[in-house]
């Protein structure tokens, strides 16, 4: 690679999981398998909303913009990942390293706005239940979700503008399979207080703002479900917010994971593998919890794939 000077780099290296050849078609070939199923899961989701009209309704509503959020989270980090391994190169250019931070944090903050937006319905239908068709009207929730875009899509914008203040010495290296916010920092030659601060800043503000409006919402609909007289009733109640919870409890623990790791010396293998868990296996995991926890989806995925078959027999 050409020498750099204390200015500008033209290209980051992002180190592998793994130098060793043998190794190489395993990983890519599991890499490539999460990928498409994390693709091919949230987009069923997707379409079993949009075909089934019994779920046009805004718990599915949010679900569908999630798992298309899911789908654009991946594909910031591990198609990029999959070249560099088939091609044998490690680099990627600045710009492109970049972009990649722009749209995993853009993607990344709107997973976290979405499933506090998520709590929130789980909030109403429950507490509120005899208000719930006024109050999550299909004005409100499409003004939810267009302002969870506009923040992540700010929030990303800031810490991209913040990068492109920083200078960048010979040492460009980042320990991770992609450009994550906080190692692409740790190179840096200039004084990166003020980075830090915003990194801490947005995460209080995001990450801790948004879990205690979970945790506020659970704590709600806990105290609305004791206060329900039968059992049946009780389990019907907590059954409509059982996946949502799932998936928070999966999302917030591995990313919580991943900042333990980071925090921790001489963690950077750590802390990749934690990533993985972050950026590729809670996404895949998402259409599994929501189709076999959820009796509307699997009927509606059933529905969606019998039509198609049918429709492709009498073609």
């Amino acid at each position: 690679m050409k020498p750099v000077n204390d200015t500008q780099v033209s290209d980051f290296l992002l180190l592998r999981f793994s130098e060793a050849a043998e190794e190489q078609p395993l990983i890519l070939g599991l890499f490539l398998t999460m990928y498409l199923i994390t693709v091919f899961g949230n987009l069923l989701i997707i379409l079993a909303v949009s075909s089934d009209s019994h779920l046009h309704t805004p718990m599915y509503f949010f679900l569908s913009n999630l798992s298309f959020g899911d789908i654009c989270f991946t594909s910031t980090t591990i198609p990029k990942m999959l070249v560099n391994i088939q091609t044998q190169n490690k680099e990627i250019t600045y710009e492109g390293c970049i972009t990649q931070v722009y749209f995993f944090t853009l993607f990344g903050a709107l997973d976290v706005f979405l499933l506090t937006v998520m709590a929130s319905d789980r909030f109403v239908a429950i507490c509120h239940p005899l208000h719930y068709t006024v109050i999550m009207n299909p004005q409100l929730c499409g003004l939810l979700v267009l302002v969870s875009w506009i923040i992540s899509a700010l929030c990303s914008l800031v810490q991209s503008l913040m990068l492109l203040r920083l200078s960048f010495c010979t040492n460009v290296e980042i320990p991770h399979f992609f450009c994550e916010l906080n190692q692409v920092i740790k190179l840096s030659c200039s004084d990166t207080f003020l980075n830090n601060m915003v990194i801490y800043f947005e995460s209080v503000v995001v990450g801790g703002g948004s879990l205690f409006g979970i945790l506020y919402s659970y704590s709600k609909i806990v105290s609305s479900i004791f206060t329900i007289s039968s059992a049946r009733g009780k389990y019907k109640a907590f059954s409509t917010c059982a996946s949502h919870l799932s998936v928070v409890s999966l999302f917030y623990c591995t990313a919580l994971g991943v900042y333990l790791s980071s925090a921790a010396p001489h963690s950077s293998r750590s802390s990749t593998i934690a990533s993985v868990m972050y950026t590729v296996v809670t996404p895949m995991l998402n259409p599994f919890i929501y189709s076999l926890r959820n009796k509307d989806i699997k009927v509606a995925l059933t529905t969606f794939i019998v039509r198609k078959t049918t429709k492709r027999q009498l073609s």
